[in-house]
């Protein structure tokens, strides 16, 4: 029966290199995952973050350039010569002593020269 013990330890020394074989499969899943939550999703999120800031920064920019037009114009309707502007404009205010005219349009059914159309050919009948 010599011959048996080597046999057994063969049979139980293949259990154990399968279970170092999926200890090894799971350690190294384990350090892929790590991995991935390591770099690969904070790099995500720092790229994500880099767009988020460059929209921002665009955004603030039209703004103030927004904000600098605004001033102006403010600035402008603050002067007595764009109130008068504005006054004849956009409410045909006058001075006084003045007086206003209003251009009416002439009808355009009277400006055009008429055209008849020509009649319509007689059916004959035969």
């Amino acid at each position: 029966m010599v011959d048996d013990e080597p046999m057994e330890a063969l049979v139980v020394d293949i259990p154990n290199r399968r279970r170092g074989a999926v200890v090894y499969i799971v350690l190294a899943s384990l350090l892929v995952v790590a991995l991935l939550f390591i770099f690969i999703f904070p790099t995500r999120s720092y790229l994500a973050q880099r767009h988020d800031l460059a929209q921002a920064e665009s955004r603030l920019e039209l703004l103030r350039s927004q904000r600098k037009q605004l001033d102006r114009e403010a600035k402008k309707l603050g002067t007595d010569a764009e109130i008068e502007r504005l006054a004849r404009e956009q409410y045909h205010l006058v001075k006084p002593g003045e007086q206003a005219y209003v251009v009416i349009p002439s009808d355009p059914a009277t400006t055009a020269p008429t055209t008849t159309a020509p009649p319509p050919p007689s059916a004959s009948r035969g």
